[in-house]
């Protein structure tokens, strides 16, 4: 069963206007929502889609099928599905999956087609007020709850450029991790990603993947564009986020599950990359 938390449809009248109105007649979006899988659901196009598919995970796991190929996908992974393709997403027996999703077309999609990556992982920037990619769909998500009068439509469609280039481009600039990355930086990552709560050493990142400190950090800035421990730091506040969306757990809470000693030190880092407090950031949609 899919359940729609927030959906947004745009009138084909308005669409039809997108379509000839300068401004977006080359890149213009025509479906926005959030969508919820329940556990061992199967959520389908049915028919051909009419427009491309851009499909963001950020919660649960589950496997989609596109042109007959069987593809996991996983929490901070994303999918586009061409416009006139076909594709099947089964979630997990045991878990929910969540996706931000939102149909687009135009002239420059066409053009982009072949730059539509199957599956690809996310790791959001450290700049993010840039690049924070719910962000941008927050934004969206606003501005239209306001109506579809042509200069908010005009809006929300030059945020969706911006958003969109978050992800085409994901793999061309340093604030993600290209898939193509060296399998020691990857198997560190996945190291990170189990020992959030804890406080690592840059020595037992290294030792984890056989390397001496100082080669494996060249090896992983190479990479990444970050040292190992900023990257840690990174991901903890990642984390961080999807507790203060998802859950009403305190604050301190937070920080200490996160290996924070000191909750003004996570905040005060939270800040750093964010642009915000956690309270702020947790209370940003209301």
């Amino acid at each position: 069963m899919v359940v729609k938390n927030r959906y947004y449809q745009i009138p084909l009248p308005l669409v039809d206007e997108q379509k000839i109105n300068p401004i977006t007649r080359d890149l213009y979006f025509t479906e926005i929502g959030e969508i919820e899988i329940n556990p061992d659901s199967i959520w389908d196009s049915s028919n051909k889609l009419e427009n491309n598919l851009l499909a963001f995970c950020t919660k649960g796991s589950g496997i989609v099928i596109l042109s007959g190929e069987q593809i996991p996908v996983t929490n901070y992974q994303f999918f586009i599905v061409p416009k006139g393709e076909k594709f099947k997403y089964y979630s997990e027996i045991d878990k929910l999956s969540r996706f931000l999703i939102i149909h687009f077309g135009g002239k420059k999609a066409e053009k982009l087609g072949d730059r539509f990556s199957v599956v690809r992982s996310l790791i959001p920037s450290v700049n993010n007020l840039v690049a924070n990619r719910e962000m941008l769909f927050e934004e969206i998500f606003n501005n239209l709850s306001k109506g579809f009068h042509d200069q908010n439509l005009e809006y929300v469609n030059f945020c969706f450029g911006h958003l969109l280039a978050t992800f085409i481009y994901a793999h061309k600039t340093s604030d993600d991790l290209a898939d193509e990355s060296n399998p020691a930086v990857r198997r560190s990552i996945d190291f990170m990603n189990k020992n959030l709560h804890k406080k690592l050493t840059l020595q037992q990142i290294s030792y984890e993947c056989g390397y001496s400190p100082t080669y494996f950090t060249t090896l992983f800035r190479n990479e990444t564009n970050y040292s190992p421990l900023s990257y840690f730091s990174h991901l903890k506040i990642l984390k961080a986020c999807e507790y203060l969306d998802y859950t009403r757990t305190k604050i301190k809470e937070i920080s200490f599950s996160l290996g924070y000693s000191d909750p003004y030190y996570f905040a005060k880092d939270f800040k750093k990359k964010m642009g915000m407090s956690p309270r702020q950031y947790r209370n940003r949609v209301s």
